[in-house]
């Protein structure tokens, strides 16, 4: 029980020097990854509907 007391004590200390990002920062680092998930989403659909198409031709002849 001693144990868990002190890590407990020694985590509060921690999150005490956690230098926490600004709302501006992590506004626009939101923005980032949204955009990049967003553009990640759009660029695997495309090559995913190019290889699609050239399957269905490859199996349809």
């Amino acid at each position: 029980m001693q144990r868990l007391k002190l890590f407990i004590q020694e985590s509060r200390q921690e999150f005490k020097r956690v230098n926490w990002p600004t709302y501006k920062e992590t506004t626009r680092l939101t923005i980032v990854v949204i955009f990049m998930s967003l553009l990640t989403a759009a660029f695997l659909g495309f090559f995913d509907m190019i290889f699609l198409y050239g399957l269905d031709s490859f199996l349809l002849q």
